[in-house]
């Protein structure tokens, strides 16, 4: 029992010496969230510079040289890049690395306001001195660190660009396998040759975009040269974040310092910064990739990068490298098997292996489940079941519409639906294990048939008297589901069903002899059926009102009246309605069988008059209709007043509204040559009136006819035109205008009239319109005023009128 202790004792020892050998040193990664047990220094390429040597306990941030912006600054929470839009804290190949710092920011040397020769640009390094653990060199003891930069492209030769760079250094060496630098290459063609100072050299973009640099879309004022207001250039460049290892067990027991620098360009216009972040594990080289994969899927496997170096990958047999195998990352589809990955990368630094072993699991089948179903909508269970699945569930998911799902917190193959009220699909998500693809199952439908719903019959009340013609219409209204037959009842308790089955949703009741139930049957889909509310038709054994009409329908001239007859040979009482002038109208009672009314109407558009009759006993008037069609009016236009001398023919032209209205007539006749046509020539002569008022008349076949009159004034004179010495435009309808009095005149070609001062104040050429007494909307005062008239008679001759006249007020 002793040896046994011993041999463990011996074994906890070696292994506790390993552990430390491998063990990281104290914040390397930056975990402590400060830059403790690292040194850092800021200023100018040229000089002076600023040291913070460690151990720099508490301290997150320090600023750019002499000025006020961040120049290292320790990150804890990752944001986004605003020009590569790279994560500020990386997780890579799996590896969440939680903490970063940044070095450097967009300050140039311009921001330092000074005049003269550029003083240099920014630099910022930290540094940490590693103490090599002692042991086996042919023990790994690794660094993984990742970075990425930012860039402003300088357009110096390349030895002066913007530059970010790790350097890993002895105590009186550097180790140069393990110190890459980085900047944006040009092809060296600036003035002043590879070694100078000057600007203008061209970006070799190619080989930039070759070592991973990708021109950023966000556009930066740059103040270089003797550019005091800034050009606005698409010019800076960007590289996501690479990891890369090295391995210090060459070193064991020294000490090694490992730096980290980013500079602006040499001259100092155009800025660059940069992020670190490292690891916090030593132990040698780590693949990073799943150790239970999942058969035909494709899988990547990683390790950190290596400067320079070449990589040797070896897989499960029946595996298939797709990608990367000469490359730190790896991707692979998974075979049948699982087995071993290995990895052997080299370069001038390091010689590093490391294997994983992967077991593998069968893909993922999502079955099916079992199986669509039908239920009626409310109170509700669904059993449903997954079945041919491989792997297990991670949750149900529920759909009503196909598209968009509600998760379901069920982890069983087995769940159950309750009280649906709408239509579901149903659907499992499967997962064989974490390394293979959730799917998911063949759904099943649910369908759910809406309740049974019987709906309501109309008329809900119907009324049947003794020789009524009557076949009441039910019709079902309100129901869901489909018909499925119809009942009747004597006695509203014992109900029979129509046979054969009647599945309408109307029912014309047959004659009606006696009191009369009905209600329909419903059933929707596999929901329990449901009756509908009930009708009555209600049989009353005593006469129905009963009476004859004369005439139904009759056509009368606007104007014009018309007899309604009527003879009522059952009933007790009568009324008319009134919505038409009758008389006599309103009601009375019915004296003696049978029994005779009339009624003039005498309606002003067509209508219809309802003759209502009742018979004591019986709850259903009989209502007859008479339809008067009433036909529109007629309207003759004789047309305006004229006068006219003797010998001087005037033509009369009426007209009608009604072309039907064709039977013409005019009275009297004196000085026409036709009184039947709507256009004819009057005549007068010395023995004529003075005046003659014409009414005429137009008729249709049916006797509807309109008039309309005329007056002609006679003068006993020449063609002449007469006008009035005065007007009074007070308004009072009299007198109100001044116009010509015109006699024998065809044409009227100006009426004119002027104030005193000769300005003319109106003018027209139209007959009958005259002088209101207002100019511009202002009544003229009381005044004389000179007219001018000049018109054309109807032998063609000229005939002009001058004079004056009096507005008085």
């Amino acid at each position: 029992m002793k040896k046994y202790l011993l041999c463990f004792a011996a074994i906890f020892i070696a292994v506790s010496a390993f552990c430390q050998m491998q063990t990281c040193p104290t914040n390397i990664n930056f975990g402590t969230g400060d830059l403790s047990f690292w040194s850092a220094t800021t200023g100018l390429m040229n000089g002076p510079t600023q040291s913070y040597p460690a151990p720099n306990t508490g301290l997150t941030s320090i600023s750019e040289y002499s000025i006020s912006n961040t120049g290292i600054q320790v990150i804890t929470s990752s944001t986004s890049d605003p020009f590569g839009f790279f994560p500020t804290v990386p997780t890579i190949n799996g590896y969440a690395y939680n903490y970063s710092i940044m070095l450097g920011s967009t300050a140039t040397s311009r921001a330092l306001g000074q005049n003269g020769r550029n003083p240099g640009g920014f630099t910022r390094a930290v540094t940490y001195t590693i103490n090599v653990p002692p042991g086996s060199v042919s023990d790994p003891y690794t660094m993984t660190y990742a970075y990425a930069m930012v860039l402003e492209n300088g357009t110096h030769n390349s030895n002066e660009q913007p530059l970010f760079k790790a350097t890993l250094s002895t105590h009186d060496s550097i180790i140069t396998c393990a110190s890459p630098g980085y900047y944006l290459p040009t092809f060296n063609n600036a003035a002043g040759g590879n070694g100078g100072s000057g600007t203008g050299a061209t970006l070799d973009s190619a080989a930039a975009k070759a070592n991973g640099f990708t021109n950023s879309p966000v556009p930066f004022m740059n103040f270089s040269g003797n550019n005091s207001s800034g050009t606005l250039l698409y010019d800076v460049w960007t590289k996501g974040w690479t990891e890369v290892t090295f391995d210090l067990s060459p070193y064991r027991g020294q000490q090694v310092s490992l730096t980290f620098e980013a500079d602006n360009c040499r001259p100092g216009a155009h800025f660059a910064y940069a992020y670190v972040a490292l690891r916090n594990t030593c132990a040698g080289l780590e693949i990073s990739g799943k150790q239970i994969a999942c058969t035909n899927t494709t899988v990547e496997y990683s390790v950190p990068a290596l400067a320079g170096a070449t990589y040797d990958w070896t897989v499960p047999a029946g595996w298939t490298i797709i990608s990367g195998a000469n490359s730190n990352i790896i991707n692979v589809m998974v075979g049948a098997n699982g087995g071993k990955v290995t990895s052997h990368e080299v370069n001038g630094c390091a010689d590093l292996r490391d294997t994983i072993d992967i077991t593998t699991k069968p893909p993922t089948v999502a079955g099916r489940i079992m199986s669509d179903t039908t239920i009626c909508s409310g109170i509700n269970s669904v059993p449903l079941s997954l079945t041919d699945e491989v792997g297990s569930v991670v949750k149900w998911v529920a759909s009503t519409d196909g598209v968009s799902w509600r998760e379901i917190a069920v982890t069983n193959d087995k769940y159950t639906a309750q009280n649906l009220l709408t239509s579901t699909r149903y659907a499992a998500l499967v997962q064989n294990g974490p390394a293979c693809n959730i799917d998911t199952s063949v759904a099943a439908f649910v369908t759910v048939d809406p309740k049974s719903n019987g709906g309501k019959v109309s008329p809900d009340l119907s009324n049947v008297c003794l020789n009524e013609n009557t076949r009441p219409l039910l019709s079902l209204i309100g129901y869901t589901g489909g018909v499925m037959n119809w009942q009747s009842s004597v006695n509203n308790a014992s109900w029979n069903s129509f046979s054969p089955a009647y599945p309408n949703p109307t029912f014309q009741a047959g004659p009606i002899t006696q009191t009369m139930y009905y209600r329909a049957v419903v059933k929707s889909g596999v929901c329990p059926a449901d009756t509908s509310d009930m009708a009555t038709i209600k049989f009353f054994n005593v006469p129905a009102p009963a009476a004859t009409i004369d005439p139904e329908n009759i056509s009368i001239c606007y104007g014009t009246s018309t007899v309604l007859n009527a003879t009522i040979t059952t009933g007790t009482n009568y009324t008319w309605s009134n919505n038409v002038p009758l008389a006599p109208g309103g009601s009375g009672v019915v004296p003696s069988l049978p029994y005779s009314i009339s009624s003039t109407a005498s309606p002003k558009v067509t209508s219809n008059v309802v003759l209502s009759v009742t018979n004591a006993g019986c709850p259903n008037p009989l209502k007859d209709t008479f339809h008067i069609d009433v036909t529109k009016p007629i309207i003759v236009n004789a047309g305006n007043d004229t006068a006219v001398v003797i010998n001087q023919p005037l033509q009369f032209n009426a007209t009608v509204n009604d072309p039907n209205a064709n039977r013409w007539s005019w009275n009297p006749p004196t000085g026409l040559n036709f009184v039947s046509i709507p256009n004819p020539i009057g005549m007068y002569n010395e023995t004529a009136p003075a005046a003659i008022t014409y009414v005429v008349k137009a008729e249709t076949a049916a006797g509807c006819n309109g008039t309309d009159t005329i007056t002609v004034k006679i003068f006993k004179t020449g063609a002449d035109i007469f006008m009035p010495s005065g007007f009074t435009p007070n308004g009072d309808g009299h007198n109100d205008v001044i116009r010509p009095i015109m006699a024998g005149i065809k044409q009227l070609i100006y009426f004119r009239v002027y104030n005193r001062w000769g300005q003319l104040v109106f003018s027209t050429s139209e007959v009958n319109k005259g002088w209101d007494g207002n100019l511009g909307g202002s009544q003229q005062s009381s005044q004389n005023f000179v007219y001018m008239v000049q018109a054309i008679d109807y032998t063609g001759k000229t005939i002009v009128k001058r004079g004056s006249f009096v507005l008085v007020r």
